[in-house]
């Protein structure tokens, strides 16, 4: 089966996320996204997340059963800080069957040359970028490198988490499931 990688601290996740995701499904030859919740990205500071699995429960309730969608806590069983390519090593070892690529952003694709084992990375693995206005889509050395028109909400988690501080409607942002659940456990508060 041919697996795409969504990494991402999902904090909260939101629908800008969730329509990548499916975009993907759609409009590659991919047959499921794996939404991998980071427990600890080294590019983020720890004291802003909420708990990992409390964020995994929120992507959880956000994918609603979808077959072709999953969340994934494998990083959560792997060395911190997660680094993408340690992530991919112990995947393909355990789903021998599968194969794997990696999902990003076009933000994300400036720094890929500065990740762990970069060269290697880019080497082995299929990379599908989603355009983000204001980041350049030029291929830093990757074998394989699809981009993508995916359509794009302007919506972030820092806007999502303000929102909440001060009591603000999220409605259309996120899932309704998951506004429940974030009012229920008064999480970002």
């Amino acid at each position: 089966m041919k697996i795409g990688l969504f990494f991402g601290s999902f904090n909260p996740v939101h629908h800008g996320h969730l329509i990548i995701a499916q975009h993907l499904i759609n409009e590659t030859e991919l047959e499921q996204v794996w939404m991998v919740v980071s427990p600890r990205n080294p590019f983020k500071l720890q004291s802003q997340l909420l708990d990992e699995y409390q964020r995994l429960h929120l992507v959880h309730l956000a994918l609603d059963n979808n077959p072709k969608i999953k969340a994934s806590d494998i990083e959560f069983h792997l060395p911190k800080p997660s680094y993408t390519i340690d992530t991919l090593t112990y995947l393909e070892e355990k789903y021998p069957k599968h194969s794997f690529s990696v999902i990003m952003g076009s933000d994300s694709l400036q720094n890929l040359a500065k990740w762990k084992s970069a060269p290697v990375l880019m080497e082995k693995y299929p990379i599908y970028v989603y355009k983000r206005p204001g980041f350049d889509t030029v291929n830093p050395g990757c074998k394989t490198l699809h981009i993508l028109d995916a359509p794009l909400i302007e919506i972030s988690a820092t806007r999502v988490r303000e929102l909440i501080k001060n009591n603000k409607s999220l409605r259309y942002l996120i899932p309704d499931s998951v506004i429940e659940e974030i009012d229920n456990s008064g999480y970002y508060r």
